[in-house]
């Protein structure tokens, strides 16, 4: 009896066994690769992907520019943000490549792109980028504050920092070069004129440049009889080739004379159409920047003599007529127009900048409005969103190839930056609490349009 059992214990003892050394054989070959499936495991290729015109009326206190009737913004945005839900910025998948025979491969993380449009505004002594006192040649003395009897000067001390990304330094030489044989183009109102000059000190340091060329006349810009100014400006750094340029469309529609032979003729504002200087130049640019918003109102309208049309006839389709209506329909319009044309420029890149925030307190421009503070971010210095404050901008670009160029809610935190009562004359009158002291505000515009670029 013993001597069987004992056998029977042995013979248990050989089936583990060879029970182990069938599962050591099984996961061996299961390592070497026998028993998977590779059309499974083989990791999917990643898709690199990466995201003026002076024959129109002016009303305003100082000769230079404009004031609007009434701030645009609270009241489309307010509209839009019921109709819209916030979205998150796009993500950037940075591609890669994995090599299935070394199972310690590890892919990178995913990387989203810069939101430029969060962060917060930090002291910084090296500003500005230039000198309100030197940069003549460009920027217009109504806008230079230094000249002016303006006295504190801290609004020039700051620069953007995004939340969660390091924006480049602006570098004058380095830029050019980047923009090598290209044209940079502001097309809108008296803030994108404001954004050009903007660029033209950063890029010369402010310093006076006899070598660049006047080349406004290939562009059409020259002095129309009785007009103030010509409706643009352009300029070329002949050492790079590099172009830049200014058009007044302060609506971005086309305006056309009603009665060319008629010196006081209304025009017809196509609410459909882009300007004519973009059908015509477009082209010819590689980097386009849009803006539009503060001419929306029933006194610029009324002024300058423009009619609403649509499909080539007077606008009869009151839900349009509506000013903030036509303003969303036309910002639509453009923004679908350019995305149509883009396949055909490739080298096109194009931005729509969102609206600049007024700072007008205790009333309006017109009935005592002021912005007295010289408080830096006295309000605040940081900005966490996830949607833009001009919806309207928001939802014109969502879905097109057109970047949104979003300063409004960065720059609504910097009222103490506007022009204010501050002038050449030291005349009281009516506070400019819409354009900005240059060097300011405008010029952060323009480093994240470069750091965009």
């Amino acid at each position: 009896m013993r001597l069987g059992s004992i056998n029977g214990l042995r013979l248990k003892q050989l089936k583990l066994v060879i029970l182990a050394f069938f599962m050591l054989f099984l996961l061996w070959k299961w390592e070497k690769g026998t028993y998977y499936d590779s059309e499974i495991l083989q990791p999917d290729p990643l898709v690199l992907t990466h995201p003026a015109n002076s024959k129109f009326a002016d009303q305003h206190t100082s000769s230079e520019e404009d004031f609007p009737s009434a701030d645009p913004l609270p009241q489309s945005v307010g509209k839009v943000e019921r109709q819209v839900t916030g979205a998150p910025p796009p993500l950037s998948t940075i591609g890669y490549s994995v090599d299935v025979s070394d199972g310690n491969e590890v892919p990178p993380p995913e990387k989203k792109e810069c939101n430029y449009r969060n962060g917060k505004w930090v002291s910084d002594n090296r500003r500005p980028l230039y000198s309100g006192f030197g940069c003549k040649q460009w920027l217009s003395e109504s806008w230079s504050c230094r000249l002016t009897q303006r006295t504190d000067f801290a609004y020039e001390k700051f620069r953007w920092q995004p939340e969660a990304c390091e924006m480049p330094e602006f570098e004058a030489s380095q830029f050019l070069r980047r923009m090598q044989d290209k044209t940079i183009a502001y097309v809108g109102d008296s803030l994108g004129r404001q954004m050009f000059q903007s660029m033209m000190c950063m890029v010369t340091g402010g310093k006076q440049r006899p070598d660049v060329e006047d080349v406004g006349a290939e562009y059409g810009f020259v002095l129309a009889p009785g007009a103030k100014r010509p409706d643009g400006w352009a300029y070329r750094f002949p050492s790079t080739n590099t172009t830049i340029l200014y058009h007044w469309s302060s609506t971005l529609c086309d305006l056309e004379p009603l009665n060319p032979a008629d010196r006081a003729t209304s025009y017809a504002m196509h609410l459909d159409r882009p300007p004519a200087f973009l059908k015509n130049n477009l082209h010819r640019f590689h980097v386009l920047v849009l803006n539009t918003g503060h001419h929306w109102n029933r006194g610029k309208l009324r002024a300058n003599k423009w009619e609403m049309y649509l499909d080539g006839a007077p606008n009869n389709n009151r839900n349009i007529a509506v000013i903030w209506k036509a303003k969303n329909f036309t910002i639509h319009s453009i923004v679908k127009w350019m995305d149509a044309q883009l396949p055909h420029h490739p080298q096109l890149k194009v931005f729509y900048r969102s609206i600049s925030p007024r700072h007008f307190f205790n009333g309006d421009w017109n009935t005592g409005g002021s912005c007295d503070n010289t408080n830096p971010l006295a309000k605040g210095s940081g900005i966490h969103l996830n949607h833009s404050e001009d919806g309207d901008a928001e939802g014109a670009v969502r879905g097109t190839r057109i970047k949104l160029l979003d300063v409004t809610a960065l720059s609504r935190l910097r009222d103490e930056g506007h022009i204010s009562w501050y002038s050449i004359k030291a005349t009281p009158g009516v506070q400019d609490c819409l354009h900005w002291c240059l060097p300011g505000v405008s010029d952060t515009w323009n480093e994240i349009l470069a750091a965009q670029l």
